[in-house]
This record gives C-alpha cells, sequence and structure tokens, in this order.
C-alpha cells in the first residue's frame, strides 16, 4: 500500500475509535492535576474463572466512562486534553481500460528458476504479507478489489491466468507451501453498535473510508485458471499487521473502545448565552447553566454505557465455509487487562493454522496496538505510554508485550516491560538467538523553558539509546542499556544483525553509529561516521557491508531543494572506523521511491548482486499540459559490488500502461505506479497496479512481455 493509502486509512480508523476526543483548545494554558504515571513493571492480568465475562463487561464500561468523563471535563473546563493522542507529535506514527486478457486454462506448475527474490524481510523464515507475492513460477497480485494469478516462468511466458474478486478493500496477503492464497481485506459489515442505515458506501469504499471488520479470505490457487474460495474468516477490527512461519498465520489486529452510538461529546442547545452566531451583542455564557449542561451530559453518557451489553462491546466474528456459518463468539478467558496507562482499546493476535483451517484464535489485550515484530519463536507489540501532558517532566516510553507463538493454533502470552523512549519501525526491535530482545529508540522529554517562562508547553529534548531486555518471571526486565547519543536528533533507520547492532540519526548529517551487543548487558557505542542526508533503510550485505537507501542532503543547502533519493554502501568490518565508500543519487528534490520508507520495496537480488528499486518523479515542464502525462514511474536497476559501487543498468517503465488512465483514473486504493519488483535468473518483473512487465537484465528497456490488469472503475 502506497504511504497516501496508508495514511488515509490510518486517519479514518483513528477518527471512528477516538470521536469527541479531539484535543481541545490551549488558551488559558491549565495543565491537569495527575498525568499518569509510567509504569515501570508492567504486566497483563487475565480474566478467568466462571466470573470472567461479567468481570470484562465491568471493566470495559469502568474504562468508558473514565474515558467519556476525563474528555467532556476537559472541555467544559477548557482544559487541554492531549492525553487521549495516544501517540507522539514527533516522529512516525507507530503516524494510496485496459482490459485484462482473458484466463486461460490452468496453467501447470513448471519447473523454477535456479534463483528468485520473495517479499524482502526483516527475519529469516519469518514471512511478512505484501499486496504482491510469488514463487518463482507464479506471481499473484492484489489490485484494486481483485487478486490476480499469473504464470511467470519462463519469463517470456508470462501471462495472466486467473483471478478471483476479494470482499472488501483487500490489503496484504500470504502465500503459503500448499498454494493457499491468504489475504487480508477491510470491510464494512452490520455489528451490533453500527447505525448500518447511516453508512452509505460503495465498492471498495466500504473497505476504506467506512472499515469495522477484517476479512481473512483463504483461496485455493492450485489451479491457477480457476482459483477458489475455500474459506472466509470476518473478524471485527482493523488490520494491522501479520507473520506466518510456517502454517500458521498471525494477524495483529486494533480495535477501539466502541462506545454507543447515542453517547454524545457536547451539550446540545444553547450553553446559557443571549445568542448564537455574528453580528449582535452577545453575553457571555453562565457557568452554572454551563456546568449543569456538561454534567447532564456526563450522567446520561454513563447511564448508555452501563446500559451497553457485552455482545455489543464485542462483537461475535463469523466463519463462512462449504456455504455453511460458524459463529466465532470472543472468548472472555482470552481477554487480560495491563497495568499501565495505556489508551484504552482491543490488540488481538489472532492464529490462523492452514492445517486446521476450521477454526481460529484469538489472544486479547485490552491497550491499543503499535509496531510488530516477531522471530520464529516470538512475537512482539510495542505499545507507546499514554501519552503526555502540557506539563514539563513528562517523557515518551514504550510498553512490550511478548507472545510464545512456537504453537501452531495459537499465541500465548508471556510477559510484558518498559523501555525507555519511542521506536521508529519494526527494525527498531530484534530478538538474538539467546532470547534477548534489543530495542533501538528516541528519548524525548519535555523540559522547563527556561528562556521563556510563559510557554507551558515547555520545551523538547531528544537522544538515542539502545535498550536490551531480558524474560525474567512474566516481566521483560531492562538487562543493559547503552549511552545516550545524538542529542538534538532522531532516530532515522536501525538494523540489528546477529552481536551487531547500526542506529542511523539525522539532523542535518547522518551519523551512523555501530554497536557491539555481545554482552547484552552492556550493549557499547564502537563507532560513528558522519555524512550528509540520512539512511531511512539498512539492508546487510555480506558480513561487513551494509546497503542502505535514504535521502541525500547537501551540508550547505539543507532545505529540500538539494535534496536527492541516496543508495549507499557501508564498510563495517571495522566497527570502531565505519566507513562509507559509495554512494550514488536518483532523480532530483522531487523525486522519489517507496523504498525509502518501505522496506517491501526494496529487492536487493544477492544470487546477482542486484538492486531494484521503484522510482517515481514528476518532471517539470514535461508533457503535453496534461499534469499525468508528465508523470514518469518505472523500476531502477542497479548492480551492486561492495569494491566498485553501483552501477546503473537501466530501467524498466510501465509509462504506457498508468498514463493513458489519466488523472481520472487515479485514486488511493488505485495507483499505477510502479511500486513492486520481482527478479529471477536473469530477469526483472516490475509490478504495479496496472500490471506486470518483465525484461532481460540485459535489455531493462525492451520488455518481453506484459500482464496487463483491469482498471478499478468506482463510479458505480
Amino acid at each position: 500500500m502506497s504511504w497516501r493509502g496508508t495514511f488515509k486509512i490510518a486517519w479514518r480508523s483513528w477518527a471512528a475509535g477516538a470521536v469527541g476526543l479531539a484535543v481541545t483548545g490551549c488558551g488559558n494554558g491549565v495543565s491537569p492535576e495527575n498525568p499518569p504515571a509510567i509504569q515501570d513493571r508492567v504486566s497483563l492480568t487475565a480474566f478467568s474463572g466462571a466470573g470472567a465475562c461479567t468481570e470484562l463487561e465491568q471493566y470495559l464500561e469502568d474504562n468508558a466512562v473514565r474515558m467519556m468523563r476525563t474528555q467532556i471535563e476537559a472541555e467544559r473546563d477548557n482544559v487541554p486534553s492531549w492525553g487521549w493522542w495516544g501517540g507522539g507529535l514527533f516522529g512516525r506514527g507507530g503516524i494510496d481500460d485496459f482490459a485484462a486478457p482473458s484466463a486461460g486454462a490452468g496453467a501447470e506448475k513448471t519447473a523454477a528458476p535456479k534463483d528468485y527474490t520473495t517479499t524482502n524481510t526483516q527475519v529469516a523464515g519469518v514471512d511478512e504479507a505484501d499486496f504482491v507475492k510469488n514463487d518463482g513460477t507464479r506471481i499473484f497480485v492484489l489490485s484494486g478489489d481483485k487478486l490476480y494469478a499469473s504464470l511467470s516462468w519462463p519469463a517470456t511466458n508470462l501471462s495472466l491466468q486467473g483471478k478471483v474478486q476479494i470482499e472488501g478493500y483487500p490489503r496484504e496477503m500470504f502465500l503459503a507451501d500448499d498454494s493457499q492464497v491468504v489475504v487480508f481485506s477491510s470491510i464494512w459489515q452490520a455489528l451490533p453498535l453500527s447505525a448500518a442505515d447511516g453508512v452509505q458506501c460503495k465498492g471498495l469504499d466500504c473497505g476504506y473510508y467506512y472499515a469495522n471488520s477484517v476479512k481473512v479470505t483463504v483461496v485455493d490457487a492450485k489451479d491457477l485458471g480457476a482459483l477458489k474460495v475455500a474459506a472466509e474468516y470476518y473478524l471485527p477490527g482493523s488490520y494491522t499487521n501479520s507473520r506466518r512461519v510456517g502454517d500458521s498465520v498471525r494477524v495483529v489486529m486494533s480495535d477501539g473502545l466502541n462506545f454507543p452510538p447515542a453517547v454524545q461529546w457536547w451539550p446540545q442547545g444553547n450553553l446559557g448565552s443571549s445568542c448564537w452566531g455574528w453580528g449582535s451583542e452577545c453575553k457571555p455564557e453562565d457557568k452554572k447553566t454551563r456546568d449543569a449542561a456538561f454534567d447532564n451530559l456526563i450522567k446520561t453518557n454513563e447511564a448508555l454505557i452501563r446500559g451497553t451489553s457485552l455482545a455489543q462491546w464485542l462483537p461475535a466474528g463469523r466463519l463462512v465455509k462449504d456455504g455453511k456459518t460458524t459463529m466465532l463468539p470472543p472468548d472472555c478467558s482470552a481477554f487480560s487487562k495491563v497495568n499501565a496507562p495505556v489508551r484504552m482499546g482491543q490488540l488481538s493476535v489472532a492464529t490462523l493454522n492452514l492445517k486446521n483451517p476450521g477454526t481460529i484464535s484469538r489472544t486479547n489485550v485490552l491497550a491499543e496496538t503499535g509496531e510488530v515484530y516477531a522471530s520464529a519463536k516470538n512475537l512482539y507489540v510495542a505499545t507507546r505510554h499514554w501519552w503526555w501532558w502540557p506539563a514539563p517532566g513528562q517523557k515518551d516510553v514504550t510498553y512490550i508485550h511478548k507472545f510464545d507463538i512456537s504453537q501452531p493454533d495459537t499465541a500465548k502470552y508471556v510477559a510484558s516491560g518498559t523501555a525507555p523512549g519511542s521506536i521508529l519501525d519494526q527494525f527498531s526491535m530484534d530478538e538474538n538467538d539467546q532470547g534477548y530482545f534489543r530495542m533501538a529508540t528516541t528519548l524525548t522529554r519535555r523540559v522547563i523553558d527556561t528562556a521563556h517562562p510563559d510557554n507551558w508547553f515547555g520545551q523538547i529534548e531528544t537522544s538515542n539509546q539502545v535498550t536490551v531486555l531480558a524474560e525474567s518471571k512474566g516481566v521483560l526486565e531492562v538487562v543493559g542499556q547503552s549511552e545516550e547519543l545524538g542529542k538534538g536528533e532522531r532516530l532515522q533507520s536501525s538494523r540489528f544483525v546477529g552481536d551487531k547492532g547500526y542506529l542511523v540519526t539525522f539532523r542535518n548529517t547522518d551519523p551512523l553509529f555501530t554497536f557491539d551487543l555481545k554482552d547484552p548487558r552492556h550493549p557499547v557505542k564502537v563507532g560513528e561516521l558522519k555524512v550528509p542526508g540520512f539512511s531511512s533503510y539498512i539492508h546487510p550485505v555480506g558480513d561487513g557491508t551494509l546497503l542502505t537507501i535514504g535521502t541525500y542532503v547537501p551540508e550547505d543547502m539543507p532545505n529540500w531543494q538539494g535534496r536527492r533519493i541516496q543508495l549507499s554502501l557501508f564498510d563495517v568490518s571495522n566497527m570502531a572506523a565505519p566507513k562509507l565508500t559509495h554512494t550514488t543519487t536518483l532523480g532530483d528534490a522531487s523525486s522519489y521511491s517507496e523504498a525509502q520508507w518501505e522496506h517491501k520495496a526494496f529487492n536487493y537480488f544477492a544470487a546477482k548482486k542486484l538492486l531494484a528499486v521503484p522510482f517515481s518523479d514528476w518532471s517539470w515542464g514535461g508533457g503535453n499540459g496534461d499534469y499525468w502525462s508528465a508523470f514518469v514511474s518505472d523500476l531502477r536497476v542497479f548492480s551492486v559490488d561492495p569494491v566498485t559501487g553501483f552501477q546503473a543498468l537501466g530501467r524498466v517503465g510501465m509509462s504506457d500502461l498508468y498514463k493513458v488512465h489519466n488523472y481520472w483514473g487515479w485514486s488511493y486504493y488505485w495507483q499505477p505506479a510502479v511500486r513492486r519488483s520481482v527478479m529471477a535468473d536473469d530477469f526483472v518483473y516490475a509490478i504495479s497496479d496496472a500490471g506486470i512487465r518483465v525484461a532481460h537484465i540485459g535489455a531493462l528497456g525492451s520488455p518481453l512481455a506484459t500482464v496487463q490488469f483491469d482498471r478499478y472503475d468506482n463510479s458505480y
């Protein structure tokens, strides 16, 4: 998914779960009296026993009342209510008519190429979902509302074999070893608390703007020409992330606290003032009348909340298989509450065992979700401390929940812990072979602004650190921490490789820090290298070389006009003295590549020492008076050698597939720009929502074959 799609879905999801929880005005600078304290020994407590469901319902209602009262009282008293934002103000958020050839008869699987690339993942053996999957001879792509299956080998025989429509807004998928494709889509469905009559949606909008559930569609793809839906799971909540180890698929989901639709966040009518609108003399609101209106609203809302049943708070899922529907009610004993002050929500780890397709289990934590990391044995979810209050002394903290995923049918909660600062992305986390959990974080503190005493917000100070945690009796204890480094800067990328670690921070230059992690109790910064710009993704190439993509920012011109996409090679064989050995830049200041922020778009083919990255730009003054005819998007291919550096081998262009669609053919969920690639032996495949194109590495500008997908039409 593109950044546009990710942002819009995140925004819609947040808005749906935070109705009325917006930031209020900050005119009087009043601060809350009791900011929630950081919990140093965070833990989960399961709801268990005969009264588990009663206790769970009571807990949900008590917290819903607390959230409602806090927000409305803040509105009443004009207090900044930033505590409800659930995420920091800084950093990325753990902040998108060609007719396709007719489907042929089921093509038999042919011999695979000797070497080929698959999805770029963080941990070997742990697959990550994406909208493109392949196994060397077949390429599956989610485009618009369809799953397309193409025969891709031999390369000259590239051809579309079949397609099937997926309900809702397809997001990502897995391709399992036995030709099962597991697709995750966002959908809207009528739930107990849904205002069904008030939702107007069509096509992908039902899963894009109005999604309230995740649909897991299992497709039998043994016969490419006859794709068959084998099972459909409907699970209330929002898709966050997923991992697959063998036949076990783990889906991390989130959901807000589903307030009754009748709950109001502002009193109705006149709050004691003598007029409305502009252009007349107005008497200020009467405080007594205003307070009474807010108090009555709180009382009415609490009655609505207390009258809501558990089935309405936690709607059941369902399984549709072989024409039969089986309800999947929540298991109260599978829910746990956290003792840390995190914003209320529902974090779920759902497990689907493809060898046992009739069931799906869910392990639930009553807290918001965040970034996900998984090894072959354990899955970790990082959640931020309930966001700061506008008072000096507050700081960022991350809570980590660990789940055992060694059993194929379930995820078992193991332990929780606390680490200072906030992570950037999944690469900020790593588990080594001994079970130690390493984190790279940016430490953000709010301090008093001594130069401006009236500044109630204070000032923000940042630095960065590596923290190591170890499990001990149900707690992830901090056992080691590095020195703080990069003061005034923020983390831009990180990577842990065995007993070594690499961090990149940025302000105007790019300090690359190297770490020795052999002793988990004493992580040590070994070396530092400063170069212009910064790396946003780090890819290990061999034992002593790092291949990175990022942004070049000249020191003498730190504004945007001097920026470029930059590929770099670093020699880290001597950790104490890392060296920048080779760089090359792409495009100009307006150019961008999805690989800069999405590692799945970064495709390094180790067998051939080749790198492919999608590239987009807009040609200023180009085109024929039409915006999109001046738009450039292709796949750039480079040879990469630690000794000789980068050599541009050419590009695979697909302009003829997307320019004809013009402005009106583009949308957040149908973007025909090149976004992914596959490499197999001496062939390169460029992939977009518009189709797939293949070329020989020696003649990238002369395509051998092209598959065209349907343009998604949302006009109905």
